[in-house]
């Protein structure tokens, strides 16, 4: 999974530069990657497009015999949409980044019968601590919090 996991750090990279929040995901299946994402709602003006809903939309119309061979990685543990979008499409394995910036629902998708593994990347750690000092209200906006 280093592979994969590399890419969905490059698209989290890539999203910083076009100044954007660096969270990047890729969908594996059969050991191939069929989409990449990033967060992209400062760049697009979405409510919606977290990394993980860019990756998808970007693998474009699959069977759910696709999704359910298929591994969601991302940079960042995916938060309530995110999650409810693989529970939706039956994605069987989602490989975290990292979940010390913030840890979306793990036990619950775990409890609906999915793979859930963390790497604690420091790679990761260091890309979103470092956005969210930077930058807190963007960050609050995304995870929808309200601003002081």
């Amino acid at each position: 999974m280093d592979d994969f996991l590399q890419a969905a750090i490059e698209q989290a990279q890539i999203g910083l530069a076009e100044g954007g929040i660096p969270i990047g995901s890729v969908l594996v299946i059969d050991n191939k990657i069929v989409g990449r994402g990033r967060n992209r709602r400062v760049q697009k003006g979405s409510a919606i497009l977290h990394a993980e809903m860019d990756c998808l939309e970007n693998a474009g119309r699959l069977q759910p015999s696709d999704y359910q061979r298929a591994t969601l990685v991302s940079t960042l543990s995916p938060c309530d949409m995110c999650s409810g979008t693989a529970l939706l499409y039956k994605i069987p394995r989602i490989v975290i980044g990292e979940n010390q910036t913030f840890q979306g629902p793990e036990q619950y998708v775990r409890s609906r019968g999915v793979e859930v593994t963390v790497v604690d990347n420091e790679q990761c750690i260091e890309l979103m601590q470092q956005f969210i000092a930077k930058h807190p209200h963007l960050w609050n906006e995304d995870i929808g919090e309200s601003n002081p």
